[in-house]
């Protein structure tokens, strides 16, 4: 806490002798740890919505990430449900069948929601090693 009533991250970094602070670190880094820290909140809320976590984050964190969200969904009593929105198929390719529901708006206007895990020829594809969001960019997820 500064003199002014401003609070102010430091870091600190086995690599580096001195502590660094916030306005030092690219706006993903600080983002990944918000995302870090929400998920240790003692008394998390019960439902977080997330919305494209991507925006900002080096694609090779999306793994990452994922995986702490799952962990931290289904490790412990009481745990959130977490739902996150993403364009992004490096997250996708970190999640599977079960964990993603697709929405899509039909001519209707109306959206429809289907869970990947519903569709035989994805389970299959997936087992055979194809990632889930390289089948997504080619249009596999789609119910039609």
């Amino acid at each position: 806490m500064t003199e002014d009533k401003r609070v102010l991250l430091r870091f600190n970094d086995g690599a580096f002798q001195d502590p660094f602070f916030a306005q030092q670190m690219s706006d993903g880094t600080l983002k990944m740890f918000a995302y870090l820290l929400l998920l240790e909140d003692p008394e998390p809320p019960p439902f977080i919505c997330i919305e494209e976590p991507e925006n900002g984050l080096y694609h090779k964190l999306l793994e990452a990430l994922a995986q702490e969200f799952r962990t931290h969904a289904t490790g412990r009593k009481n745990a959130p449900q977490i739902f996150v929105t993403t364009h992004q198929p490096y997250f996708v390719d970190a999640l599977s069948p079960k964990e993603v529901w697709v929405l899509e708006k039909g001519e209707d206007g109306y959206s429809r929601i289907h869970r990947v895990s519903e569709l035989d020829d994805v389970k299959h594809l997936v087992d055979e090693g194809l990632p889930l969001g390289g089948l997504w960019y080619s249009d596999y997820l789609d119910a039609r």
